[in-house]
């Protein structure tokens, strides 16, 4: 579950490199309250204890699942919590927030003291700080490469929603058996299909393919039916008892998969 810890529970698991906290009321321009966990607080400390200290992962973006999705499922399956802040698209263009972000673009992703932009280099950051790249040199090459076919299908897919989903969508799924065999070829030479991506571990890789084949699912209902390493694959990280309970969160059930309405 994602909900904050008690000190105690803090101390319990100071071997993990990030403790939970309790969100603060949202910053950004619609002033809501945004978390992993719905209607998280910590019971006032005992008197003379001291405060949890409050962990620094923020997710700035717009109300949309995106390409922050990926990033959420990790950090709530890895028992991580978060704080979002959610910015409206009319401040994002009317606001001084597009100019002073590096890109002219969000995701941005605060760590600390550290500034994330980009949503890869994001992904690739929570795989080295939580040990979710890999166990040796080779096994993180396979999953920059996997994590390569993922961006290379999401942009296809980001296009299409954006630019031409009405004339475009029927060849789109048409070509997309294609698009989704390699991946259904690399679980093939893992184990059998019966483990991750990569190696016997999860890894950031694993979060990013699980999102882009559940939104083409919401797109083309059938379009694993011809992969069942990828069938199987998804149902079995669905499972996962943290990823699942968030997958059921309101928070990701009413979050829109992008900002047109288009899915």
């Amino acid at each position: 579950m994602y909900i904050a810890t008690t000190l105690t529970q803090y101390k319990e698991q100071a071997h993990h490199r990030r403790p939970h906290y309790t969100p603060d009321r949202d910053p950004a321009c619609t002033g809501r309250l945004r978390s992993g966990c719905p209607s998280q607080a910590l019971e006032s400390p005992e008197e003379g204890a001291s405060a949890v200290p409050v962990p620094p992962y923020t997710i700035v973006y717009f109300p949309v699942q995106g390409r922050c999705e990926a990033m959420r499922m990790l950090l709530a399956d890895q028992d991580q919590s978060w704080k979002e802040e959610v910015v409206a698209m009319q401040s994002w263009l009317q606001g001084p927030l597009k100019a002073s972000c590096l890109y002219g673009q969000l995701p941005k992703f605060q760590d600390g003291d550290l500034t994330l932009y980009q949503s890869n280099a994001i992904l690739r950051h929570l795989g080295r700080t939580l040990g979710l790249y890999g166990k040796d040199q080779r096994e993180a090459a396979l999953v920059d490469m996997v994590n390569d076919g993922v961006e290379d299908l999401r942009c296809k897919y980001v296009s299409l929603i954006y630019t031409n989903y009405e004339a475009g969508k029927e060849d789109y799924v048409k070509a997309l058996p294609q698009h989704l065999k390699p991946f259904e070829t690399l679980l093939s030479q893992n184990k059998g299909g019966q483990a991750f991506i990569v190696g016997d571990q999860i890894s950031f890789a694993d979060y990013n393919l699980l999102d882009l084949l559940r939104i083409h699912q919401v797109l083309a209902p059938s379009c694993l039916d011809s992969f069942p390493l990828l069938s199987a694959y998804v149902a079995r990280l669905n499972s996962r008892p943290k990823l699942k309970a968030f997958l059921a969160s309101p928070e990701h059930v009413n979050r829109p998969i992008n900002g047109n309405g288009k899915q």
